[in-house]
C-alpha cells in the first residue's frame, strides 16, 4: 500500500517522454514539480532503492521496468550525466545503482557506477586528515558524506577504503558524551557542527555492518554495538524513532530505519552481544513501522504518513506552502510536511523494512 501511494500521487513521465519515470516532488503538487524544473537528485536514488526493495519483495515485469525508467530517467534529468557537485547525492546514487545492477541485474544502473565510484574514492583528502568534504570545494567534512560513500564504496569492493572512512568518522565526530555522530567538521579550522541528525546516525551503521561482514575485523562489531546503544537511549521513546521533519529531513529517519535493518539481519557473530544487538536493531525498526501505520491517514484508500511517526499525520491542503532551498542548497520542509515526497519515501523505506525484518523472523 504505501509503494502504491507513491507510484499513484507521486510517479509521473518526465516531460511526457515514453518510457520515463521520477519522482513528483511534491502532493499536491505545483507547476514546477511537475514539469521537473524542480527534482533533488538525493531524493530520486531513495526512490530508486524503494523500488529495488519493492522488487526484492515481489517481483514483477512492471517492477522491473519501473526501476529501468527510474534511473534511466535521473541520468537524463540531471542533464551533465551520473554526477554533480554534492558528494553526498552521488553517494546516494551510486549505493541505489549498486543495488539495482546487484540484485535486480540492471543494466542500466551498471552504466553509472564507473563515474560514481571514481568520484567518491577520488575525493579522499589525505591533506585534511582524511575524509571527503559535502560538496566539491567545501571545507565542510560530514558524516552524511563518508558515511553512505563508505557503503557505497564497500559494495563495490573499496574496502580499505571504505575503513578509512568509518575510522575518520568514529575519531572526528563521534560524541563522546552520548556516543552519537556528530553531523560534521569544518578543516582546516576543526570548528565541529555538533548537530545530532537520525541519518547520521543511520549511514554509520550500515557502515560499520558491511565492514564488519566484508573485513571480520571485530572493532566493527564493537563501534557497532556503541552506537546502537547510543541511538536506543537518545532517540527512540518506547522503541519508536522520535521526532521528524519535511524537505531534506523527511528521508532522516529512513534511513537509520534502513541501516537498523541491516544491523538485524546481516550483523555477523554469534555471541550475546551480537544476538542481542539485532533484536534490538529489529525492534526499533518493527515498534517504529507499527507507531507510523497508527497514525496514517487513509487517502482515497491510501496511506499518507505522517512527518514524525508518534504523531497523526496532516493532509496537505492545496498546493501552497511548497518547499524551497536555503542558502546552503538544502531542500526546505513543505508548509505540511506530508506534501513532501521525502516523507512519504520514509514511510514506504519503513514499511519495506519492517517487512525484510519480520520475513527474517527477527
Amino acid at each position: 500500500m504505501a509503494e502504491a501511494a507513491i507510484v499513484s500521487r507521486h510517479i509521473q513521465a518526465v516531460w511526457l517522454l515514453p518510457g520515463t519515470a521520477l519522482g513528483v516532488v511534491g502532493w499536491p503538487s505545483v507547476r514546477r514539480e511537475r514539469f521537473f524544473l524542480t527534482w533533488h537528485y538525493w531524493w530520486q536514488a531513495h526512490l530508486i532503492d524503494c523500488t529495488v526493495d519493492a522488487a526484492n519483495r515481489a517481483p514483477t515485469i512492471e517492477r522491473r521496468k519501473r526501476i529501468n525508467a527510474l534511473v534511466r530517467s535521473h541520468r537524463m534529468r540531471n542533464i551533465t550525466g551520473w554526477t554533480n557537485r554534492y558528494y553526498d547525492d552521488m553517494a546516494w546514487l551510486a549505493i541505489a545503482l549498486e543495488r539495482a545492477a546487484r540484485v535486480q541485474d540492471n543494466d542500466e544502473a551498471r552504466g553509472g557506477l564507473g563515474p560514481l565510484e571514481q568520484k567518491l574514492f577520488g575525493a579522499w583528502d589525505p591533506a585534511r586528515g582524511g575524509g571527503i568534504p559535502w560538496r566539491v570545494g567545501d571545507d565542510f567534512y560530514n558524516a552524511p558524506a563518508n558515511g553512505p560513500a563508505g557503503i557505497a564504496l564497500s559494495r563495490l569492493g573499496r574496502y580499505e577504503r571504505a575503513a578509512e572512512m568509518a575510522e575518520w568518522i568514529d575519531l572526528t565526530l563521534r560524541d563522546p558524551e552520548t556516543g552519537l555522530i556528530f553531523d560534521g567538521i569544518h578543516l582546516p579550522s576543526g570548528a565541529l557542527e555538533k548537530t545530532i541528525y537520525t541519518y547520521c546516525q543511520g549511514v554509520v551503521l550500515g557502515l560499520e555492518t558491511e565492514l564488519a561482514i566484508h573485513t571480520g575485523d571485530p572493532v566493527h562489531l564493537d563501534r557497532v554495538h556503541r552506537l546502537l546503544d547510543a541511538v536506543e537511549v537518545n532517540l527512540t521513546t518506547d522503541g519508536v524513532i522520535r521526532g521528524g521533519s519535511g524537505g531534506d529531513g523527511g528521508l532522516f529517519n529512513a534511513i537509520l530505519v534502513r541501516y537498523l535493518a541491516l544491523v538485524a539481519l546481516m550483523l555477523p557473530g554469534s555471541e550475546h552481544e551480537q544476538l542481542a544487538d539485532r533484536r534490538i536493531a529489529a525492534r526499533i525498526v518493527e515498534q517504529s513501522a507499527a507507531a507510523a501505520w497508527a497514525n496514517r491517514l487513509d487517502v482515497e484508500g491510501e496511506p499518507l504518513f505522517g512527518h514524525d511517526w508518534t504523531r497523526s499525520a496532516e493532509l496537505p491542503g492545496g498546493t501552497s506552502g511548497a518547499g524551497g532551498l536555503n542558502s546552503n542548497g538544502a531542500v526546505t520542509s513543505s508548509r505540511v510536511p506530508e506534501r513532501d515526497l521525502s516523507v512519504q519515501l520514509s514511510g514506504w523505506m519503513l514499511m519495506e523494512a519492517a517487512h525484510m525484518v519480520t520475513a527474517a523472523g527477527l
